[in-house]
């Protein structure tokens, strides 16, 4: 018998934000906003998974004022008049139908290639300017841009609380330009924003006090940080648990108020020696909410996907047991919510047969 699935919809509560349940839609890009505008189609997608009962939606990456930012002229802005209307008419229809919604803002860093679209003509930016370990290919930011996109991402936050968003997500996972200053593979500066792993922090740091300056005390912030990073799938930040409450504890000071962990399968353990995963050590050793993810109700990963493959469903048995013992407090679900708007109705009313099973042609449309 599959276990009872109440712990997945027993409200919580962080900040003052009352979630009905403990069902988050992770973050996921689309590429449906010509030039960088989401349109009626999105607020639409965004409104169907409120409307069946997804507990908090955190949007696809959205890029802030930065020429080097993004490198798909699809991925959606969060600055500029058009975006931002776009934008509020999507928290507006969630809002609409009894839904959360925070954005999660972004900048690629050197991700982005010289000649990316738009704007072709802006390098990308990186902490030492490095791909990946050994792969230059810029030269190392100044100060003063390590500044003006500081600067950018409040504004970034500000513009979220203006436009109605329950909170904001910081994209600090998967070897983008926050996760570059943390990689100590990308992060060789000798400055104060290098260093040490707690001093490669000091960006990511300064980034979410500038945040919260722009915000107030009592709008929520989360971030998102992984081990793994697109240029490398084996990379660790951190080897041991002593190392991960070291690497944590300026970012619980600066203001995070949720850590969204990123892994690719939630069920496997972190650390040798205890069955806990990513997040249920963060939660241990900082005390803050967090945010499980990786493969929720599907037996491939994300990569699968990128490969043109399907996913089957499989059990959340797992899941619910992480729930139930405290060891977690949310799960972001992305694929299987991408296929299929009702999961969480269906998950809640015990009718897994219904479920939808991922198809890499779900990537190929907006519903």
């Amino acid at each position: 018998m599959p276990l009872s699935t109440a712990p997945l919809y027993k409200p919580f509560s962080v900040k003052g934000l009352n979630l009905p349940n403990r069902i988050v839609m992770a973050p996921m890009t689309r590429s449906f906003c010509p030039d960088g505008i989401p349109g009626p189609d999105v607020a639409a997608y965004y409104r169907r998974r409120a409307e069946n009962q997804v507990g908090l939606i955190i949007t696809e990456g959205t890029v802030i004022d930065h020429p080097a930012s993004t490198n798909d002229p699809r991925v959606p802005r969060f600055h500029g008049e058009a975006a931002l209307a776009g934008w509020a008419r999507v928290a507006d229809e969630v809002h609409a139908a009894g839904g959360l919604i925070m954005p999660q803002i972004w900048h690629v860093g050197t991700v982005r290639r010289v000649g990316d679209r738009p704007n072709p003509e802006a390098p990308p930016i990186g902490p030492s300017g490095l791909y990946k370990p050994g792969v230059k290919v810029v030269e190392p930011m100044t100060e003063a841009e390590i500044a003006a996109v500081i600067a950018a991402y409040a504004q970034a936050a500000a513009d979220a609380k203006r436009l109605g968003f329950d909170g904001v997500e910081l994209h600090g996972a998967h070897g983008y330009l926050i996760d570059q200053f943390f990689w100590e593979g990308t992060n060789q500066r000798a400055d104060r924003y290098g260093g040490d792993m707690v001093a490669r922090t000091r960006f990511a740091v300064e980034v979410i006090q500038a945040c919260r300056r722009a915000v107030g005390a009592d709008f929520t912030i989360v971030l998102r940080y992984s081990q793994w990073k697109q240029q490398d799938y084996g990379a660790r930040l951190v080897a041991t648990p002593e190392l991960l409450a070291r690497f944590l504890a300026p970012l619980v000071d600066a203001g995070v108020d949720v850590f969204h962990c990123s892994t690719r399968r939630f069920w496997e353990p972190e650390f040798e020696g205890s069955a806990l995963n990513l997040a249920g050590w963060t939660k241990k050793l900082c005390g803050k909410p967090v945010i499980t993810v990786g493969s929720v109700s599907l037996d491939t990963d994300m990569f699968a996907a990128f490969r043109g493959q399907g996913a089957a469903i499989t059990s959340i048995d797992k899941l619910i047991e992480m729930i139930a013992r405290e060891e977690v407090d949310l799960a972001a679900v992305g694929r299987a919510l991408l296929v299929d708007p009702a999961w969480a109705v269906k998950v809640r009313d015990n009718r897994m047969q219904d479920l939808l099973p991922f198809t890499a042609e779900s990537l190929r449309r907006l519903y």
